[in-house]
Protein backbone atom coordinates (compact mmCIF):
# COMPACT_ATOMS: atom_id res chain seq x y z
CA UNK A 1 0.00 0.00 0.00
CA UNK A 2 1.48 3.30 -1.27
CA UNK A 3 2.15 6.12 1.72
CA UNK A 4 -0.94 8.14 0.07
CA UNK A 5 -3.08 4.94 0.45
CA UNK A 6 -2.33 4.88 4.08
CA UNK A 7 -2.74 8.55 4.82
CA UNK A 8 -6.53 8.68 3.29
CA UNK A 9 -7.11 4.84 5.14
CA UNK A 10 -6.09 6.56 8.25
CA UNK A 11 -7.96 10.16 7.21
CA UNK A 12 -11.05 8.06 6.94
CA UNK A 13 -10.70 5.58 9.58
CA UNK A 14 -10.18 9.23 12.20
CA UNK A 15 -13.50 10.72 10.34
CA UNK A 16 -15.82 7.70 10.63
CA UNK A 17 -14.44 7.30 14.48
CA UNK A 18 -15.09 10.83 14.98
CA UNK A 19 -18.52 11.01 13.67
CA UNK A 20 -19.89 8.02 15.10
CA UNK A 21 -20.56 6.28 11.65
CA UNK A 22 -18.82 2.97 12.74
CA UNK A 23 -22.58 1.51 14.52
CA UNK A 24 -23.90 2.63 11.12
CA UNK A 25 -21.58 0.98 8.57
CA UNK A 26 -21.32 -2.16 10.99
CA UNK A 27 -25.33 -2.15 10.89
CA UNK A 28 -24.67 -2.24 7.26
CA UNK A 29 -22.26 -4.43 6.32
CA UNK A 30 -24.09 -6.79 9.06
CA UNK A 31 -27.47 -6.38 6.88
CA UNK A 32 -25.23 -7.40 3.59
CA UNK A 33 -23.30 -10.20 5.42
CA UNK A 34 -27.28 -11.43 6.21
CA UNK A 35 -28.38 -11.79 2.48
CA UNK A 36 -25.53 -13.54 1.51
CA UNK A 37 -24.54 -16.00 4.56
CA UNK A 38 -28.59 -16.72 4.63
CA UNK A 39 -29.15 -16.54 1.14
CA UNK A 40 -32.38 -16.04 -1.35
CA UNK A 41 -35.02 -18.53 0.79
CA UNK A 42 -34.26 -17.02 4.33
CA UNK A 43 -33.91 -13.45 3.37
CA UNK A 44 -37.54 -13.49 1.62
CA UNK A 45 -38.99 -14.27 5.24
CA UNK A 46 -36.64 -11.69 6.89
CA UNK A 47 -38.72 -8.19 7.40
CA UNK A 48 -36.02 -6.67 9.09
CA UNK A 49 -32.45 -6.29 10.75
CA UNK A 50 -31.41 -3.69 13.13
CA UNK A 51 -28.11 -3.48 15.40
CA UNK A 52 -29.25 -3.01 18.73
CA UNK A 53 -25.83 -2.17 20.88
CA UNK A 54 -24.20 -5.71 20.19
CA UNK A 55 -27.52 -7.54 19.95
CA UNK A 56 -28.79 -8.22 16.53
CA UNK A 57 -32.54 -8.40 15.97
CA UNK A 58 -34.27 -10.01 13.20
CA UNK A 59 -37.65 -9.51 12.77
CA UNK A 60 -39.37 -12.66 10.71
CA UNK A 61 -42.50 -13.50 9.49
CA UNK A 62 -42.39 -16.89 9.61
CA UNK A 63 -42.84 -18.30 13.02
CA UNK A 64 -41.27 -21.83 12.02
CA UNK A 65 -38.30 -20.03 10.08
CA UNK A 66 -37.83 -18.18 13.81
CA UNK A 67 -37.37 -21.38 15.96
CA UNK A 68 -35.32 -22.77 13.32
CA UNK A 69 -33.03 -20.07 13.07
CA UNK A 70 -33.15 -20.16 17.14
CA UNK A 71 -30.91 -23.27 17.03
CA UNK A 72 -28.35 -22.05 15.20
CA UNK A 73 -28.16 -18.85 16.78
CA UNK A 74 -24.19 -19.42 18.07
CA UNK A 75 -23.04 -20.67 14.64
CA UNK A 76 -24.75 -17.66 12.64
CA UNK A 77 -23.09 -15.24 15.24
CA UNK A 78 -19.87 -16.86 14.46
CA UNK A 79 -20.32 -16.16 10.75
CA UNK A 80 -21.71 -12.75 10.49
CA UNK A 81 -18.69 -11.58 12.96
CA UNK A 82 -16.24 -13.43 10.91
CA UNK A 83 -18.10 -11.70 7.30
CA UNK A 84 -17.27 -8.44 9.75
CA UNK A 85 -13.96 -9.12 10.50
CA UNK A 86 -14.81 -8.58 14.22
CA UNK A 87 -17.02 -9.53 17.19
CA UNK A 88 -19.59 -6.84 17.32
CA UNK A 89 -22.32 -9.41 17.47
CA UNK A 90 -22.94 -11.19 20.97
CA UNK A 91 -26.25 -12.31 20.63
CA UNK A 92 -29.57 -12.46 18.18
CA UNK A 93 -33.37 -12.01 19.27
CA UNK A 94 -35.66 -13.34 16.53
CA UNK A 95 -38.82 -11.63 16.32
Amino acid sequence: MSDDAKKIKSILGEFISKNALTDGIDSARIQESWRELMGENIDAYTKKISLQQDILVVKLTSSILRQELSYGKDKIIEMINESLGKDKVRDIRFV
